[in-house]
């Protein structure tokens, strides 16, 4: 089976020490990309480095909401020019996030939009980070129009699911689902058209059941893939496929 991680961190420091091994790991497991976001513009070089050096790596370039500090107001700026020089697979990982305590929300807002602006200016898919902000994402995609994208990590409802698919959008489905209280998450892939499904690690975060509590890895995706057939009560090769495509042609991967 040929998957896509659609959802990997693999330039995260976390991977410094053995990032050459993970990604044959990867490759072993049967990933054959991966889509790599960002999360601030201090990243960005060293992305474009990595993936250059390793075609299967396929970069997105945006500001994440949770490192808000991290963020100069020049960054959008710099943001633009990036897109319009390395034509990346997405503008992302952009969101909002009213979890973590401390983060303004007006900034997130403003971050986000402008994101969402450029995405739509440059005709790329968003890659969105939505956590306890799924209703809102939704209200500021169908504002703004013109979009396409993935919610990754998806937590938000079998209806919002449906309202985000009719906007465009696609759900990432990772680690979270092969956990035994994860029902609701469940019903949810049962209920989403195959069509608008994804799978992802978010290495180096979120790993499966089996690895609670370890560093994540792109290698690991078959867990999330033998989770999300089971849920469906259809057969890997046939959930494989189907993701792997609808990666492929959101992110409009060779």
């Amino acid at each position: 089976m040929r998957l896509v991680d659609s959802h990997s961190h693999i330039d995260a420091p976390e991977f410094d020490a053995d990032r050459d091994a993970v990604l044959a790991r990867a490759r072993a497991a049967g990933v054959v990309a991966q889509v790599v976001p960002a999360v601030a513009a201090a990243g960005w070089d060293a992305l474009r480095t990595l993936a250059r050096a390793h075609p299967e790596l396929k970069p997105a370039y945006g500001l994440h909401p949770v490192h808000l500090d991290a963020h100069q107001p020049s960054d959008l700026d710099r943001l633009a020019r990036w897109l319009g020089d390395e034509r990346p697979v997405a503008v992302g990982e952009c969101g909002l996030d009213f979890f973590v305590d401390g983060l303004d929300p007006g900034r997130q807002r403003a971050c986000f939009v402008a994101q969402l602006e450029l995405a739509r200016e440059f005709d790329l898919p968003v890659v969105v980070h939505a956590r306890r902000a799924v209703e809102e994402v939704i209200a500021t995609v169908r504002r703004i129009g013109g979009l396409r994208g993935v919610v990754h990590s998806y937590g938000g409802s079998a209806e919002q699911a449906r309202q985000l698919h009719g906007l465009g959008f696609r759900i990432g489905i990772g680690g979270p689902i092969t956990f035994e209280r994860a029902n609701r998450l469940r019903s949810v892939v049962v209920a989403a058209p195959l069509s608008q499904l994804l799978l992802e690690t978010d290495a180096p975060d979120q790993p499966d059941a089996v690895h609670r509590g370890q560093r994540n890895e792109p290698a690991r995706l078959p867990h999330v893939l033998a989770a999300v057939a089971a849920a469906r009560g259809e057969p890997e090769e046939r959930i494989a496929d189907a993701t792997s495509d609808n990666a492929r042609e959101l992110f409009r991967l060779d």
